[in-house]
């Protein structure tokens, strides 16, 4: 594993001293779950550019389908 710091107050580090939470725990699932919301957004982002990019096109799935089983 790596080692990654952070820095808080003295204050909120004295507030987290005094409970019983398993804090590298907490913020490895924070942090793990913060990368899965980000590459799903940014794959949502990725798929809205291509549909800008096709938007207008006609294209008839049925059709396609259709002549590709015909051309066997």
């Amino acid at each position: 594993m790596e080692v990654v710091s952070l820095r808080v107050p003295k204050e909120l580090k004295e507030e987290m001293s005094r409970l019983d939470v398993d804090w590298a725990g907490y913020l490895r699932g924070a942090i793990d779950k913060k990368i899965r919301s980000e590459r799903i957004r940014r794959a949502c982002k990725a798929i809205d550019e291509l549909r800008g990019k096709t938007e207008g096109i006609e294209f008839d799935s049925a059709g396609a389908i259709r002549e590709a089983r015909d051309a066997r």
